[in-house]
């Protein structure tokens, strides 16, 4: 199989998948709010999962792998459907807290099942050892990337490195 192929099919199956995942939405999208994408759904999930934890726009970058400026779209967009405030912390004023809005964990749970049903129709009959097989591969697959963004990160900075030293 062509490497390249197999890249192009996993980027297919995430658009699919997606596209799954916001077509109820579409429909009422003006007349309620919206939680419209997986991001927003992991975001959420991980708030619900730590209700006594303060939760910053700097955690959610951590744990989801995401660019600052991702995050802070996301975010912005869930204040704007009203899933969210952002409330001022009391001892870093340039800080906000994330804090869920009372009806979003209601349309959460509503996502939320809507996601597990999306999963078994893509998992469909597949056996549970492919599955188990193909989740390590793309572990694997995760941990290349990892090593590859730390390798070239190393390189990056001994080039910068050397730059200074010329000066």
């Amino acid at each position: 199989m062509d490497r390249y192929h197999l890249l192009f099919q996993i980027k297919s199956l995430e658009k699919m998948i997606f596209r799954t995942f916001i077509h109820d939405d579409k429909v009422h999208f003006a007349k309620q709010k919206m939680i419209s994408t997986p991001t927003q759904m992991q975001i959420l999930e991980y708030i619900l999962a730590n209700p006594k934890k303060e939760i910053y726009q700097r955690d959610l970058e951590e744990i989801l792998n995401l660019r600052r400026a991702t995050v802070s779209g996301v975010l912005q967009t869930m204040e704007k459907n009203q899933l969210i405030e952002r409330i001022v912390d009391c001892e870093d004023a340039r800080t906000k807290k994330i804090v869920l809005n009372s009806k979003t964990k209601q349309l959460f749970t509503q996502k939320k099942k809507q996601m597990e049903q999306i999963e078994k129709i893509v998992l469909g009959e597949i056996p549970k050892e492919e599955l188990e097989i193909f989740s390590t591969v793309l572990s694997k697959m995760k941990k290349n990337i990892e090593a590859y963004g730390m390798n070239t990160k190393k390189k990056t900075n001994s080039c910068l490195e050397g730059r200074n030293d010329q000066k």
